[in-house]
């Protein structure tokens, strides 16, 4: 594990949609390289849940519900984990989802707008609001979750592609708005075997995995711990505006 090598003691992080998949093994992740972390989704029980594996590592949580699609929600969350925690060192805006449709034409209003809210109003929501308080203190770094979705869009997610391109836009601007003591970076994930991909066809999956992933299988989520480490960290000192694929080769 990278927790072993980057330490991150006394370290304060957030992490929104915290609760479970990649956030979850990010929190899990984060306290074990000795951070305290505040873990939101928008069900306070799997917050709660997230917490106590947090604190078995002997570290500090913070479980708050947020549905991050809500400006004032954002704002409560950060008032909230200031109070709390008294600063915060590090910002991962991981909150996203992606709903089913049938056809383009038949995605209502409802469905794209909660796409767009939580992808990507949100982000820039938290990166906004932490990323003044950062620049305003001692600093510290913003870590946004995209997705290849974002370049390789499909007609099955064209909402989440739009909303995680935007994302990735969003990283640059942030960086540009919030450097030289703020550091805006971003992870732009592939398939990963979290929750979501229980209700995969996995013998459909192995075979396309075969064929377009060069390294012939998905992404565990402990997977991604690393790379959030890495930009967290002093050793990304040099590094913002950058996004960092993570797809075992996706073609």
């Amino acid at each position: 594990m990278a927790s072993n090598i980057i330490d991150m003691t006394g370290k304060k992080v957030l992490i929104t949609g915290g609760s479970r998949g990649l956030g979850r093994s990010m929190a899990l992740g984060f306290a074990e390289a000795g951070a305290d972390v505040a873990i939101t989704s928008r069900k306070i029980e799997s917050c709660e849940e997230t917490a106590k594996e947090v604190e078995a590592f002997g570290r500090k949580a913070f479980p708050y519900a947020c549905h991050v699609g809500y400006w004032d929600q954002c704002d409560g969350l950060v008032d909230a984990v200031y109070k709390e925690f008294g600063k915060l060192d590090v910002l991962i805006n991981n909150a996203g989802m992606s709903p089913l449709y049938d056809s383009l034409a038949d995605i209502p209003e409802a469905l794209w707008d909660k796409v767009m809210d939580v992808n990507l109003k949100g982000t820039f929501r938290m990166g906004a609001l932490v990323g003044q308080r950062m620049a305003a203190g001692d600093g510290g770094a913003i870590i946004n979750v995209s997705s290849v979705a974002a370049i390789r869009p499909r007609k099955d997610v064209a909402p989440y592609s739009a909303a995680k391109a935007g994302v990735n836009a969003l990283t640059e601007a942030l960086a540009d708005a919030y450097g030289p003591k703020v550091r805006v970076n971003c992870i732009m994930p592939g398939p990963f075997l979290t929750d979501i991909s229980k209700a995969w066809d996995m013998d459909a999956f192995a075979a396309r995995a075969r064929d377009n992933i060069a390294l012939h299988r998905g992404g565990e989520p402990e997977e991604i711990v690393g790379a959030a480490l890495y930009l967290a960290s002093d050793h990304a000192s040099y590094t913002t505006g950058a996004i960092l694929k993570i797809d075992g080769g996706s073609k």
